[in-house]
């Protein structure tokens, strides 16, 4: 018993220190991101000229924490010609006072605004894209989530973008903004910032290109070719459908030089699990063995795993502390970068962790979902891959 204690104790220390050699690395990674974004801001005009008209679609769900907030960001953009559709289902959605008051405010913009329940499929998010969709006006389409926050040059760097050779559809990487200073809410925020945003700079320099729901920009003609949103309308991960999609037509998924903010605004530690747990299961079904291995990701999980199996040794208590120091420079790095410090969670990120490894075991089984309201029944979707005829230059 001992002797296998001792193992697992030597296995996860092994774990921990690849751990937090992801956990440097990606920090690095996202501080370089942002130093490179910056230069991007301070460039005197965009590649792109002249600027081609924009429609930007925002599938809305009920008033949110932020979510004025959130919207009117879109409305500020330095854009010469941009439209905003916005899309509710219902004709007593609490968004849709929301939307007025901004079109009152900046009647300089394009805004309309779309009410149709007519459902397709079982995503209610892409049945409320696919009855906004014939009111696009323009050929480049940005579709983002309605919590999404970005800065004024958002729509010039997400088309530039765009505009890379063989670059078929643009996305953004996103961090976590609580909408209060609540524990529960700097809990779920950590998990974004420290977690996933590091996780997604290893992914892409490793070579995966994954497409994040903050931001899936491409043109109509793409969209069209790929099979429309009809394509992703019985998929509860729309974003992770729509970039094999893209890859499999023989384009590529680039990340935009400009960080965006999803609001996070779980009220309570239940209603964090919940959407951590619905999270975890749609990644899990969609890409099984790369969030096996994003159990990389928890060092400090794992060290404790070395304090509990070589207790009383001095050094496992060494080892963990010293994981949480990387753990914490890590994160305080990072959190510079995003200009806003957490150092609560700092002191929490041990329960954190443990947390995070409950929900990847809690996300191992079950298919069901809860999302606004909505039973949802995550089926696994066969991988689309090559060959398929590519799509041709301009598309």
């Amino acid at each position: 018993m001992a002797l296998a204690l001792n193992w697992l104790g030597y296995a996860s220390a092994c774990l921990a220190v690849a751990g937090c050699a992801q956990s440097v690395i990606g920090a690095g990674l996202i501080a370089a991101f942002r130093r490179s974004e910056k230069r991007c801001v301070a460039r005197p005009e965009s590649p792109v000229l002249p600027l081609p008209p924009v429609t930007v679609l925002k599938p809305l769900h009920g008033d949110e924490p932020l979510l004025e907030d959130a919207l009117r960001s879109f409305c500020e953009q330095d854009y010469p010609e941009y439209q905003i559709v916005f899309g509710v289902q219902r004709q007593n959605d609490t968004a849709i006072s929301i939307v007025r008051r901004l079109a009152t405010k900046y009647p300089e913009r394009d805004i309309t605004l779309i009410i149709d329940g007519t459902t397709h499929g079982t995503n209610r998010k892409i049945a409320n894209l696919i009855n906004m969709y014939p009111s696009a006006k323009h050929d480049i389409l940005v579709i983002s989530d309605s919590d999404i926050h970005v800065q004024r040059n958002y729509l010039r760097d997400v088309v530039a973008t765009l505009s890379q050779p063989n670059v078929g559809l643009v996305t953004t990487l996103y961090a976590g903004l609580p909408a209060s200073s609540s524990t529960v809410r700097e809990f779920a925020a950590s998990q974004i910032n420290h977690n996933f945003m590091p996780g997604v700079m290893m992914s892409r320099l490793l070579g995966r290109q994954d497409c994040l729901g903050a931001t899936m920009a491409l043109t109509r003609a793409l969209l069209e070719r790929v099979g429309g949103l009809g394509a992703l309308a019985d998929h509860v991960a729309d974003d992770a459908i729509l970039g094999q999609l893209v890859r499999a037509h023989g384009k590529t998924i680039a990340l935009a030089p400009c960080m965006t903010w999803t609001t996070v605004a779980e009220p309570t530690a239940s209603h964090m699990i919940e959407h951590e747990l619905r999270w975890g299961r749609t990644v899990k079904n969609v890409e099984p063995v790369g969030y096996g291995l994003s159990a990389i990701q928890l060092p400090l999980f794992w060290s404790s795993v070395v304090l509990l199996c070589c207790w009383p040794a001095r050094w496992a208590l060494w080892f963990f502390l010293c994981v949480w120091a990387v753990r914490v420079l890590s994160a305080l790095m990072i959190d510079r970068c995003l200009g806003r410090l957490s150092p609560s969670v700092y002191g929490l990120f041990p329960l954190r962790e443990w947390l995070s490894a409950a929900i990847m075991v809690g996300s191992a089984r079950g298919q069901r979902v809860e999302w606004r309201g909505q039973t949802l029944h995550i089926r696994r979707a066969a991988p689309i891959t090559p060959p398929i005829q590519p799509v041709e230059p301009g598309d």
